[in-house]
């Protein structure tokens, strides 16, 4: 019958240390002082620097998204809105234009931008 042995700590913070520094392995460790590999990784466990980091990843609820999703369309639709009224206030300026200018500024200047786009 084996003969129960108990290592001190520091020992075992030794063991550990040397493991995390890389100069021994486990298995080593394991030869040398006949303990067993459960033993010396609950010593890793224990004095070990713990450099395993947990990384949670939620996935967001449908809910959530639908909610962005709508805040979205909300600023998309503000967005258009905004570029109705710029187009709005433009064709009322070319009118104008046009009336002070006693000719069809749209007709004319739009027909030139149609050749140009049609030459490219």
């Amino acid at each position: 019958m084996k003969q129960r042995r108990t290592f001190s700590e520091a020992f075992k913070r030794e063991k550990v240390y040397l493991i995390e520094k890389g100069e021994i392995k486990v298995c080593e460790v394991v030869k040398l002082y006949e303990v067993t590999k459960s033993s010396v990784y609950s010593w890793i466990r224990t004095y070990g620097i713990h450099k395993s980091e947990s990384i949670v990843i939620q996935k967001k609820s449908e809910a959530t998204r639908n909610i962005e999703l709508l805040k979205k369309i909300a600023l998309l639709e503000q967005v258009i809105g905004q570029m109705q009224v710029d187009k709005l206030f433009l064709e009322s300026v070319i009118a104008c234009g046009s009336d002070l200018m006693g000719e069809d500024l749209k007709k004319k200047y739009y027909s030139k931008q149609l050749k140009k786009s049609s030459k490219k």
